[in-house]
């Protein structure tokens, strides 16, 4: 696959990503681009969920969406206790956290540059 064509799969599974979090209600939703700062994958989004049981249903949802429209099984940690679960697809890392333990963590800062603002809001 050529740079241009993983581009292109990573591009249409975060727009997909996106969609699907919207539908489900989460909440603060914030894509990072991480291409050329890091080989962990070409986005990460960040968002949160109400509750528990909300984070641990948006990350079910995500996965199961992920798997049956891109015949991927991402990676998924945390979902037990619904506090901060870690969807990793490949392409796109997605966490979803309780508000609290967002606030806490403050992971968007850590990929924030002071030249150029990676972060944009959806």
């Amino acid at each position: 696959m050529t740079a241009e064509q993983n581009t292109a799969t990573s591009d249409a599974l975060l727009a997909s990503i996106l969609s699907q979090l919207d539908d489900d209600k989460a909440e603060e939703v914030v894509q990072i681009d991480l291409r050329g700062k890091t080989a962990i994958g070409d986005y990460m989004v960040v968002c949160s969920g109400r509750s528990s049981r909300q984070v641990s249903a948006i990350a079910e949802k995500l996965a199961q969406m992920v798997k049956d429209d891109y015949g991927r099984s991402p990676k998924v940690e945390g979902k037990e206790t619904g506090d901060w679960v870690l969807i990793d697809t490949g392409d796109v890392i997605v966490h979803v956290f309780r508000p609290e333990v967002r606030e806490f963590y403050q992971l968007e800062k850590m990929w924030m540059t002071t030249e150029a603002p990676a972060v944009m809001p959806h």
